[in-house]
């Protein structure tokens, strides 16, 4: 991962509201973003979402009622929250998470468009069994 340049904005406060289930956060240009967790397990930057490539992107069904269990700090640059459904590999960089915010409206309704062309759907009840989880990332 590339380190953040001198004009990545950095948070200077980021709150965790689990009954709305919302992340917020607060940058020091003085931008506020509030992500709602489902929002951000669907965009994680982790392999098992995103892939190894273009094209390669998984899209992740039946994560409406999803919510952050733990949320840690990654050094100076990033945070690393554990979702209810277990997904803990993404590694939010502060100008990940300002790309989020800052496109929020876009990345949402092309995630409900992507959902929409596949026949999936938000619904938890809908969504079909997740696959077994492989050992580790193969290279075919």
């Amino acid at each position: 991962m590339a380190g953040l340049d001198k004009n990545t904005p950095i948070p200077t406060d980021i709150t965790m509201h689990r009954k709305s289930r919302l992340l917020e956060i607060t940058f020091d240009d003085g931008n506020r973003f509030s992500l709602p967790f489902e929002f951000l397990r669907v965009y994680s930057p982790s392999a098992e979402v995103r892939g190894h490539g273009p094209g390669q992107e998984v899209l992740q069904v039946g994560k409406q009622d999803v919510y952050i269990t733990g949320l840690d700090p990654v050094g100076n640059y990033a945070i690393k929250p554990t979702f209810s459904d277990g997904h803990d590999s993404g590694l939010y960089s502060w100008d990940y998470l300002y790309m989020l915010g800052s496109r929020y409206e876009a990345l949402w309704e092309e995630y409900l468009a992507r959902l929409e062309a596949e026949g999936a759907s938000r619904d938890p009840a809908l969504a079909p069994p997740p696959a077994p989880k492989s050992s580790g990332c193969s290279k075919h």
